[in-house]
């Protein structure tokens, strides 16, 4: 018996790495995003009421860890759109592959390929991502260590602007 062979055609792409980057990336980020917003922030309103050890110096650590946070995560944002419009096919062949492990049960053991990826600079990818993480991390423990940020806001904080930076570079790019 002949075997099917599908075609994707673009526009199905296109759809598959959409759907991918709203559910996988999106919806991640916004409510990671929400949830370090307010747990730093009511740590801060705490820090600020409560234990009255707010001062100028937590105003500007703390606004530096947020603008640190979302200058990462504006970065990382942009290297995704640039995926997104270049290589759709990797968003699509992710989703497929998202969907295919949930369905596990019925589909058959067929691996599922995922496209490379081929651009210049694709080798400084994963250090430019590990100094990235580097200068969060070492930023919160500097605004900790210096400062006086409570350990809270100082691990909240960073994450917040990173995940509100990834969610607002996608605005008007996935409808």
């Amino acid at each position: 018996m002949p075997k099917l062979v599908t075609v994707l055609k673009p526009e199905k792409i296109d759809e598959q790495a959409r759907y991918y980057v709203r559910s996988h990336i999106l919806l991640p980020a916004g409510t990671i995003g929400l949830i370090c917003m307010v747990g730093g922030l009511g740590s801060l309103a705490y820090q600020l009421v409560a234990s009255h050890t707010y001062s100028w110096v937590t105003f500007l650590s703390s606004s530096v860890l947020l603008v640190i946070g979302a200058a990462c995560g504006f970065a990382q944002a942009r290297y995704h759109r640039y995926l997104f419009k270049t290589f759709p096919e990797v968003y699509a062949a992710k989703m497929r592959t998202a969907i295919a492990q949930r369905n596990r049960k019925t589909q058959s053991k067929a691996e599922l390929e995922e496209p490379t990826i081929e651009h210049p600079g694709r080798g400084f990818v994963t250090a430019i991502s590990i100094a990235g993480a580097i200068l969060l991390f070492s930023s919160t423990a500097a605004a900790y260590v210096y400062g006086d940020l409570s350990l809270l806001p100082a691990l909240l904080v960073p994450w917040a602007g990173f995940y509100w930076a990834k969610l607002f570079c996608w605005r008007g790019v996935v409808e």
